[in-house]
């Protein structure tokens, strides 16, 4: 059995909302005292706690070779001072693996933040910068009860670089 690693480049595109929407949303700024809509974050956070938190992250680099998904809730990320970051993202599925050919990568500007939808796969944030602190919007247990990553180095023998 060949246990070589086989590094897969994956090229970031400009997000826009058309682009993201097999995996979620991209919300940016609106007008104060606009009414609710489907363009404001559309979430769900019924099965538990919602925990609103900055999260500060060091140098991420662009390569990964793991994925995760949250099967309870939505979630949402943006940096704070406008700083551009990367994720790579599957949509949601049925089945215990992300499906490759509809893998994507976007490049986020620090002018909006996204909306995972309910079981999306996401590897991220990435970034160049030394730290960037995000804000997170998920439930206050999701990374000990609803947190099921696929490790594609042991699995598939890949890693991935987000361009």
């Amino acid at each position: 059995m060949n246990s070589s690693i086989l590094l897969k480049q994956l090229p970031a595109q400009i997000i826009t909302p058309e682009s993201f929407q097999l995996y979620g949303q991209v919300i940016t700024a609106s007008v104060d005292g606009k009414t609710y809509d489907q363009t404001d974050a559309q979430l769900n956070l019924k099965n538990g706690v919602p925990r609103f938190y900055i999260m500060r992250l060091e140098n991420r680099g662009r390569k990964f070779h793991t994925i995760t998904r949250h099967n309870q809730c939505t979630q949402c990320l943006g940096s704070l001072e406008g700083k551009e970051w990367l994720i790579a993202v599957a949509p949601p599925n049925e089945a215990s693996e992300p499906d490759l050919e509809k893998m994507m990568a976007f490049r986020i500007p620090g002018s909006c933040f996204i909306k995972l939808d309910v079981g999306t796969w996401h590897a991220g944030p990435y970034f160049d910068h030394t730290v960037v602190d995000f804000y997170n919007l998920e439930l206050s247990d999701t990374n000990a009860v609803d947190h099921f990553t696929h490790n594609f180095r042991t699995r598939q023998h890949l890693e991935f670089e987000i361009l």
